[in-house]
């Protein structure tokens, strides 16, 4: 039996970044582009009455809501595959955060700036030329880049893309991300640097099969095979659309290869015409032209 289960899976990515802040707050800090001295020192959990419905949140972790001590918003969720929708429902999601701020009454001059940090399990952005596996986004000046806005900042990550760092690194960036990308049930041995860092060995505690009912990992279990239902759904669908695509594309190619090769045929058959018409000598270019509904330009070549 395995010893770890998955901390990417709904039931345990809530346990570990849900229900002890201190290691979210360590993730945080970790992985997002926080401004120099400005580190997270606290963190609060949100409600939940402030997280909005999500239609798929059976395969989107939404519920991870947190300020700090510069009453800064922080979103963490977990994608378990990309879909089109999921960057704006990430938007939409650190919006709305960012806006409820004027509720409790804030003037605009003391909003606080909102972090949406996005660990997508899947590959999500195809950039040529470029396959770093963390995205940022932030409102920018198209004109002058240089002037960016930091009210509202997207951050992906895509776990598929990410490469080990050398095998025994401390840094805890590396470590968050090693412990999200080779942690579940095949796990056999974990290396020592992560078991040495007391935040790293906390959450590989919580995510022991050993610390789960029956119950649990029945539910855990479930959500496995739903996403898995539903990434081969999409698999399937992607497959489906791209054999039509080609054979659509294939029917329109035959056509146009007929089309094109009657209007040849016809315009050579004018032209035969034309040659003859222009060898009797008894009509002007401009008259044959009329006559063939060739240009006179053709007719000078022939």
């Amino acid at each position: 039996m395995s010893k770890y289960l998955n901390p990417k899976v709904d039931l345990t990515f809530k346990k570990v970044f849900g229900e002890h802040a201190n290691l979210v707050k360590s993730l945080l800090n970790a992985l997002l582009p926080l401004p120099a001295g400005m580190t997270i020192e606290t963190v609060e959990y949100l409600t939940a009455e402030n997280v909005p419905e999500n239609p798929a949140k059976k395969y989107s972790i939404v519920d991870v809501r947190c300020t700090d001590n510069y009453g800064r918003g922080f979103i963490v969720e977990m994608q378990s595959y990309w879909n089109k929708e999921f960057f704006s429902r990430t938007l939409f999601n650190a919006a709305s955060m960012y806006s409820k701020q004027l509720a409790k009454g804030n003037p605009f001059e003391r909003l606080k700036e909102v972090y949406a940090l996005a660990l997508v399990n899947d590959e999500a952005f195809n950039y040529e030329g470029d396959s770093d596996y963390m995205q940022e986004f932030y409102i920018i000046n198209k004109k002058h880049p240089s002037d960016i806005h930091r009210d509202i900042s997207l951050i992906f990550v895509e776990l598929k893309k990410y490469k080990p760092a050398d095998k025994g690194s401390k840094a805890i960036k590396e470590l968050w991300l090693k412990f999200l990308t080779q942690i579940d049930e095949n796990t056999v041995e974990v290396e020592d640097a992560m078991l040495e860092n007391p935040e790293i060995n906390e959450a590989l505690n919580l995510v022991e099969r050993s610390a789960y009912t029956d119950a649990d990992i029945y539910v855990y279990e479930d959500y496995l095979l739903e996403v898995m239902t539903q990434r081969n759904s999409v698999e399937n669908a992607r497959n489906e659309g791209e054999e039509i695509g080609f054979e659509k594309g294939e029917k329109v190619g035959i056509e146009k290869g007929r089309a094109e090769g009657r209007a040849e045929g016809e315009k050579q058959a004018k032209l035969a015409i034309a040659r003859n018409l222009k060898s009797l000598g008894t009509m002007t270019l401009k008259q044959i032209a009329e006559a063939t509904q060739l240009s006179v330009a053709d007719l000078t070549l022939i």
